[in-house]
């Protein structure tokens, strides 16, 4: 399918089933944490799934190639970003899957019934207002600090908007892992499975995937650390596997 791009838009591959992203690196382009967050996740057959925080739909996309989902869902509230998003979904023929919805995370639950996802996922911004300094462009900030929503909005929407024993899984920061659990916690989304991502073996953790279960037992699953690379610009087996080369 013929695509139209925008003035310094490009094209990604995405190395599943041939498709392809649009991005505009000038603005925000995905990361890793997205592609690893999509290979956390599991979905089962027919599955409906809402990606909090879509981007440019790099999660929805992916899901639909790793996963056997029925629905997709993105939600977004900057419009350049959605419109990319769309015209990728576009691109690959997924419009019958996946769809993209303009809109804020705070409002998620008056643009969805309540208790009608199966899977909720999140890349949501990782930095408080006094973590780091906020990107002076506006969609780069916007991605990656609290300031359109919290953590807070997004595991409370999701507990809303999840069916009981639905499933939400999210990437973020280790150094916010005490505030992720308690917060999840109380929104009644019990954390059952986690995964620690270190960038080499030798080095701390940078990124915390996380599953948590609405409704659930309190009991959870720590998962072998994944480790990145095992040497400058050489990556483990595993992230091979999740990228799909």
């Amino acid at each position: 399918m013929a695509v139209n791009l925008r003035e310094k838009e490009r094209l990604d591959e995405l190395q599943r089933n041939g498709y392809q992203i649009i991005q505009n690196p000038e603005k925000f382009c995905f990361g890793m944490d997205a592609v690893l967050l999509s290979g956390f996740v599991k979905v089962k057959a027919g599955g409906t799934v809402l990606d909090l925080g879509t981007g440019t739909g790099i999660i929805p996309i992916l899901l639909e190639a790793k996963t056997p989902a029925g629905r997709l869902v993105g939600l977004e509230i900057q419009e350049e970003s959605a419109d990319m998003a769309r015209r990728s979904v576009a691109l690959n023929e997924l419009s019958d899957k996946i769809e993209i919805i303009t809109g804020d995370i705070k409002e998620a639950d008056k643009l969805f019934p309540s208790a009608s996802f199966d899977v909720i996922t999140s890349n949501p911004p990782y930095m408080i207002g006094e973590h780091g300094i906020k990107n002076p462009d506006e969609p780069k900030a916007i991605a990656r600090h609290e300031v359109l929503c919290t953590l807070k909005d997004v595991v409370g929407q999701a507990a809303g908007l999840l069916k009981p024993g639905g499933h939400f899984f999210m990437v973020h920061r280790p150094f916010r892992l005490a505030e992720i659990i308690t917060t999840m916690s109380g929104y009644g989304l019990e954390p059952k499975r986690m995964q620690l991502v270190y960038p080499y073996v030798d080095k701390e953790p940078n990124m915390v995937l996380i599953e948590g279960v609405r409704g659930g037992r309190p009991r959870m699953t720590v998962e072998k650390p994944l480790v990145i690379y095992s040497a400058p610009g050489v990556y483990m087996p595993e992230i091979y596997d999740i990228y799909g080369y």
